[in-house]
């Protein structure tokens, strides 16, 4: 329910107060002097609906009524002159009593809004790859010969962190059983934080989750990159050279 402005609830006890000072004369006043303000038939409607000869209460006696009684039995609050409280709705405010502030959002639609960005970024990397493979070459080596294996004989880098974890266990562990929890984990994650929030503040569970796998495994890819050399045995980069070509 909107509160009363302050300013309205004084204007309405003044009007009650000087209802109750106007209904208070014509109380002590001659009949001769009522009978000039009043319709003589609308007094003779009255003395009949308060004897019982009207049947109910004219609707016409409804507003005197209240001019007369609602003040002075303290009526509802905030009420306007005559005991009318529809008054106030005319001086009241549409802002007071609607919320006209717009709420914001954190969402959009994916239609045009992700898809017309994602769709511009993949002609962009199209255009650049396009015109940079035309300049560059690819570093390609020699065809391959089966008589003589490369020492060391390693994977591409996105497979090197598997072949780093096959020289520190065994190959069902390294090969199936550690990736297929890290794999499950990931997929998992969605279920175990239900937190719907954008901000890293508010996700510091799958945060700290996914921040553990990214590290470990660059951590493995840098080693079998950097620091395995011939027979694939560990060795500084600073001391023995880089065994590793892109």
């Amino acid at each position: 329910m909107t509160e009363i402005p302050e300013h309205l609830l004084k204007r309405a006890q003044l009007a009650r107060e000087k209802a109750a000072a106007d209904a208070a004369p014509a109380a002590a006043a001659p009949a001769s002097a009522t009978d000039s303000r009043i319709p003589q038939h609308l007094l003779e409607r009255s003395k009949a609906a308060r004897t019982g000869e009207g049947g109910a209460v004219a609707l016409a006696d409804r507003p005197t009524a209240l001019a007369t009684t609602a003040p002075q039995n303290g009526g509802p609050l905030g009420t306007g002159p005559g005991g009318h409280t529809q008054r106030l709705l005319t001086v009241i405010k549409s802002g007071s009593i609607q919320d006209v502030k717009a709420i914001p959002i954190d969402k959009v639609h994916t239609w045009p809004h992700l898809l017309a960005v994602e769709f511009v970024a993949a002609l962009a990397c199209t255009v650049f790859l396009f015109i940079f493979s035309w300049f560059v070459n690819a570093p390609l080596l020699q065809a391959a010969n089966f008589n003589q294996t490369p020492n060391p004989s390693k994977a591409p880098w996105y497979f090197l962190g598997l072949q780093e974890l096959l020289t520190m266990f065994h190959p069902m562990i390294a090969g199936v059983t550690l990736p297929g929890v890290a794999l499950l984990g990931l997929m998992f994650a969605p279920f175990l934080d239900r937190n719907e929030s954008n901000r890293p503040e508010d996700r510091k569970f799958i945060t700290s989750l996914f921040t553990v796998f990214l590290m470990f495994w660059a951590v493995l890819v840098i080693i079998g990159s950097f620091f395995r050399g011939p027979g694939f045995l560990f060795v500084f980069p600073w001391n023995a050279g880089i065994f590793f070509d892109l």
